[in-house]
């Protein structure tokens, strides 16, 4: 896995990672995204769209935040893939200014 997305994007579900993916390595559920790591070819072009900073390459990835890694792989194995930008949640960009985004 070359990218991991962690808990900022949850209760957000922005998908701008989704529109600049050039793979079909996205999947949502109710409340998050989550990267498969099969699909992933490590273009890592979504970090930097992700406006929670919500996504990290894996080497990158804080200690306290290690669990996702095993998530993602788990969630995207379960849900359909995302091939387009979807709506963010209705409380998403209360939820990015909390973060200070």
């Amino acid at each position: 896995m070359a990218v991991v997305v962690t808990d900022n994007c949850l209760d957000c579900r922005f998908t701008e990672c989704v529109a600049v993916c050039p793979v079909s390595c996205f999947h949502q559920d109710e409340r998050m995204v989550y990267v498969d790591p099969i699909e992933c070819i490590a273009c890592r072009a979504c970090l930097t769209a992700c406006p929670v900073n919500a996504i990290f390459d894996v080497e990158d990835l804080p200690a306290d935040k290690s669990h996702w890694i095993e998530i993602n792989a788990e969630r995207a194995s379960q849900l359909p893939a995302i091939l387009e930008k979807q709506v963010a949640l209705p409380n998403a960009e209360t939820r990015k200014a909390s973060y200070g985004f």
